[in-house]
């Protein structure tokens, strides 16, 4: 599936009611590329795709968003997720080619909001991101919340807890994988992780490391483990990530990186001497 430039072109023509003429005029091509485009009958290259994407986002058409709205209202019994893809999505959805060592080892990570796919890839120049629909009749799931149990998960898929693989807690909280078709989990991004190191390696208390964490609130992903869950996932647009709207997701992320620092920093301080370290836990 490739960018639906087609149809968008003609919905913002109409939104400013302008015509292919002077839509060429504003992007700085030939009419004959927008009426090609439009009528579907050409590939859009990378310069033209970025043109007309700074246009509408320079005009304050939000159209990504936009669409989320609609498939948030048309969808009724499905979820609507969203995948922040580096690249283009060559061929099928295949979870063997993924990491082992992401937050729950192998699967399909979305997100559950467009504005938090994009903000993670936004700074990959050919970045995109993916929506889909998502069908969980009959599929088993698990749910998460910031807490012991996701931060020892989490650590153990990422290969930091070697030292206590034996533990019975560990364990524990692996085998509540079994079986399960996909995770419902809050998301964890390379600060998160080191804020989790710093538990693992008896820095921090799990209380400090609790609310270090629930000071970077990232939202929540989807997971999805097995070929049974993706079997249930439909795809159903890919957008174009324009270099106007990736330079506004940065400057978002710089603003809530350096609240969610003073966060931790408190957090840190607040929490100092309660809860316990991780040889406690798992001794």
């Amino acid at each position: 599936m490739f960018f639906n430039i087609s149809e968008d072109m003609k919905i913002v023509r109409e939104l400013l009611n302008i015509t292919q003429e002077e839509l060429a005029d504003e992007l700085n091509v030939e009419p004959l590329t927008i009426k090609r485009i439009e009528n579907g009958i050409t590939n859009t290259s990378k310069r033209t795709l970025d043109l007309f994407y700074d246009f509408i986002y320079k005009k304050k058409i939000y159209l990504n968003k936009i669409k989320e709205m609609f498939y948030l209202e048309e969808l009724i019994n499905e979820k609507l997720l969203f995948h922040g893809a580096k690249n283009i999505i060559d061929g099928e959805i295949d979870i063997d080619r993924s990491r082992k060592n992401n937050d729950f080892g192998q699967g399909f990570y979305c997100g559950e909001s467009y504005e938090q796919s994009a903000s993670f890839v936004e700074n990959f120049e050919n970045s995109s991101v993916y929506y889909f629909s998502l069908d969980v009749t009959g599929l088993r799931s698990l749910k998460y919340a910031v807490d012991r149990d996701w931060m020892l998960t989490i650590a153990y898929f990422r290969g930091t807890l070697n030292e206590y693989k034996d533990s019975i807690v560990i364990k524990n909280l692996i085998s509540r994988l079994e079986g399960v078709d996909y995770v419902v989990a809050p998301i964890a991004d390379n600060k998160m992780f080191r804020i989790i190191d710093s538990f693992i390696n008896g820095e921090i208390t799990d209380e400090q490391c609790k609310h270090c964490l629930a000071a970077t609130n990232l939202g929540f992903q989807y997971v999805l483990l097995n070929d049974n869950a993706i079997s249930r996932l439909k795809m159903l647009e890919c957008c174009y990530l324009s270099n106007e709207e990736r330079n506004h997701y940065r400057k978002i992320k710089l603003e809530d990186n350096k609240i969610s620092d003073d966060k931790v920093k408190l957090a840190r301080i607040q929490y100092r001497g309660k809860g316990l370290y991780i040889d406690e836990i798992l001794k």
